[in-house]
């Protein structure tokens, strides 16, 4: 009888640790479950975001137009094509978007499309928005409060659409919404990328020497990657879900974004 008793607790435990273990395998697999179609509904989002915005280009572009884009954007190269296909006849102009000249990628794309299209350097657009009826343009995200970071040069462009009056239109997908301000901390407007795309080393070697003595070079090279452009440039979003004002995008992120989303913890370190 003494021997049994352990082999009884023994046992207990035993199955007491196996369910354990069931459990947490069971809550493992659920959350694993959990993720893999939040992922998927995202990949589904992403994928399907620039045919529902196209769908909508035939409300806002009209018969005999001219457009301004900047740069090369998918949303906005399928967004022209929707329209062209539903027989509106119009004008692309593009500004080739210096230092990259993505805008050669989007005029070739068009063109092939059969898009009357003019291109233009960066420099050229207060001349020519005059003769402009829209700007249309793509983002890399939208602020929480209906301000956008966008490829650089698009701040200028805003500008030159708000002194002639020409309404400014942002093409965006809901994945690129962020429930961040431009005031955040965690928010970084923008990033730096290499000289090299605005010069050739080799003919500018005399200018970077360190000649001053003052362990500094003589001539700084800045390339900015990303523009900001405040709310109240942008005259609508229009984005897989329909067109909105920049005032209402913060409802836009509520629907998407919980509060926990906007909490970051940090771990305390742990002890070496």
């Amino acid at each position: 009888d003494s021997g049994a008793v352990p082999h009884t607790s023994s046992s207990g435990g035993d199955s007491e640790g196996k369910s354990k273990s069931a459990d947490k395998s069971s809550r493992s697999r659920k959350l694993k479950h959990d993720v893999i179609e939040a992922l998927n509904e995202l990949i589904q989002d992403i994928t399907t975001c620039h045919e529902l915005i196209a769908e909508q280009a035939v409300e806002h572009i009209h018969q005999n137009e001219v457009i301004l884009t900047l740069g090369s954007s998918r949303t906005v190269l399928e967004f022209l094509c929707a329209a062209k296909m539903k027989k509106r006849s119009f004008r692309v102009f593009v500004a080739e978007g210096a230092p990259r000249y993505q805008g050669h990628l989007l005029a070739k794309d068009l063109v092939t499309r059969g898009l009357q299209t003019t291109l233009i350097t960066d420099s050229a657009v207060f001349a020519m928005i005059s003769r402009v009826n829209m700007v249309i343009v793509g983002a890399h995200a939208v602020m929480a409060n209906g301000g956008v970071i966008a490829p650089v040069g698009l701040n200028m462009v805003a500008l030159a659409a708000q002194r002639h009056a020409v309404p400014f239109v942002v093409l965006a997908g809901s994945h690129k919404l962020c429930p961040l301000y431009p005031h955040n901390p965690e928010v970084l407007l923008n990033e730096l990328r290499s000289p090299s795309e605005l010069l050739d080393f080799g003919e500018f070697s005399d200018c970077m020497d360190f000649g001053t003595g003052t362990a500094s070079p003589l001539l700084h090279v800045v390339n900015p990657t990303f523009d900001y452009v405040p709310p109240k440039l942008v005259s609508l979003f229009i984005t897989d879900t329909g067109g909105h004002n920049p005032s209402y995008v913060y409802r836009l992120i509520a629907d998407y974004y919980s509060a926990y989303d906007l909490v970051v913890q940090r771990r305390p370190p742990t002890a070496s």
